[in-house]
Order: C-alpha cells, then sequence, then structure tokens
C-alpha cells in the first residue's frame, strides 16, 4: 500500500492532506529521513512529528466507558469517539464498538476494525463472558441466582428463555452477575423480572479481559496476548 494511501487510511487525513505532509518533511523513518510517498518502508518505522503510527488494521482497543455517554457515532449527546484521538473517527476500515453499553452503564468497552473478530467476540455461539456488577434499589431476595441459573427466565415481550447465568451477591443489594450472551438492557430486564431494579451498573470485564485500573475516559490498545484473554473462559 502506497504511503499515502496508509496514512489516510489512518485517519491522519485527506489524501491531500498527507500528500501535504509529505512535501512538508513531516513524515520521516525512525532514524529521523525525510521519506517520499513512494518510499518503501515497515509500518513501524514509519514516524509522523517524530511519532509512531497508530497501529494499522486489526487495531482493538479497551475503553472505559463513563456513565452519560452514547456507543454511537452520531448523538445530541457525547460519544464514545468523542473520548478518543479525532483521527479514530477517520480509520478505514472503521472503528466500530463491539457491542453497546447504554447510556447508563458504565465499564469496559471494546472497539476494534477487525470485522472478523467483533463478530467473533459477539456471535452467541463464542459464548464469551459478560460480567456486570451492579447496585439495586432493594435488597436481593435470595433466590435469585437459583433463578439466573435455570435457563428457564423469560424476559418480558420476548419467546425464548434466557441462558443459564450466575449470580454472585457481593452485599444486600450489591451482585455481580456473569452472562454468556447479550440481549437489549439484558441485566436491568432480569432485575426487573424479580421486582427489583438497577441503580448503578458497571461490565468489568469480558471473558478474562478486566477492566482493572482504567480510569473512566480512560482507553489503551490491546496486545495479541490481551485479546486472547477476551476468549480464555468462552464455553
Amino acid at each position: 500500500m502506497k504511503l499515502v494511501k496508509l496514512l489516510a487510511n489512518l485517519g491522519y487525513g485527506s489524501r491531500k492532506d498527507v500528500a501535504w505532509m509529505f512535501r512538508e518533511g513531516r513524515i520521516t523513518d525512525a532514524d529521523g529521513e525525510v521519506l517520499y510517498a513512494d518510499d518503501k518502508i515497515e509500518h513501524a518505522r514509519i514516524r509522523l512529528d517524530g511519532e509512531p503510527l497508530d497501529p494499522p488494521t486489526g487495531l482493538v482497543l479497551m475503553l472505559h466507558k463513563p456513565l452519560g455517554v452514547t456507543c454511537s457515532r452520531k448523538d445530541p449527546g457525547r460519544v464514545v469517539y468523542d473520548l478518543l484521538p479525532p483521527r479514530y473517527r477517520m480509520r478505514e476500515p472503521a472503528l466500530s464498538t463491539v457491542g453497546r453499553l447504554d447510556r447508563d452503564t458504565s465499564g469496559l468497552l471494546l472497539l476494534t476494525d477487525d470485522g472478523a473478530l467483533l463478530h467473533r467476540i459477539i456471535s452467541p455461539k463464542a459464548e464469551v463472558a459478560k460480567i456486570y456488577e451492579a447496585t439495586l434499589a432493594e435488597d436481593l431476595r435470595g433466590d435469585e441466582a437459583a433463578l439466573f441459573a435455570s435457563g428457564t427466565l423469560l424476559l418480558e415481550s420476548e419467546t425464548t428463555p434466557l441462558a443459564p447465568a450466575t449470580l454472585d451477591a457481593l452485599g444486600p443489594r450489591h451482585a455481580r452477575l456473569i452472562l454468556h450472551e447479550g440481549r437489549y438492557h439484558q441485566v436491568r430486564r432480569m432485575f426487573a423480572a424479580t421486582g427489583n431494579r438497577v441503580e448503578t451498573l458497571q461490565r468489568v470485564a469480558v471473558g478474562a479481559l478486566a477492566l482493572d485500573a482504567l480510569a473512566p475516559g480512560e482507553w489503551r490498545a490491546l496486545e495479541a496476548d490481551d485479546v486472547a484473554r477476551i476468549f480464555a473462559d468462552a464455553r
């Protein structure tokens, strides 16, 4: 791939913008030698204003989505892409969220431009674990774990029972829930079926990949071993 197209696909600007960067001498190799648009060079050795380029296609990000932010490209309020460098909106292939967290749910959100990986993670056949922690409006009744694990719970307006899920009580009104599917507002609707209401909800892990110390609004690019952890606990 020609260098102008490469940088444009990474979102650094239009091809015209990138061509101008070459003319200004802003594109160099790792040793500071000015590059030209028809040069052949490894991706890892290219520098823009002295900084390495973003990873090529296959980028996977982990973001700590804050409350009040929407998993969308266009919304009247804040969207997850506002938390990333502006060029990430312009990447080609596009950087997409792996599933969604609603505006009132915080926690671990994955984004990638690898369509095959995205579908592998969200596919029901993969049964990748999604782990949530919820605080509730009322005390747990005590029978929720058995009900959620039964595989018989039918949510309102649905005809297929939920797959078995694991609930661990962390306190009278605090629970951890492990799901292997991802239906619309599933955790909130599960507790609503027991007569309770979720007050706060956070996704803390996907597979064995945990949010850990990543602060709200922060993100990081994942390495290959991080991506492997997503599938470590898949059934």
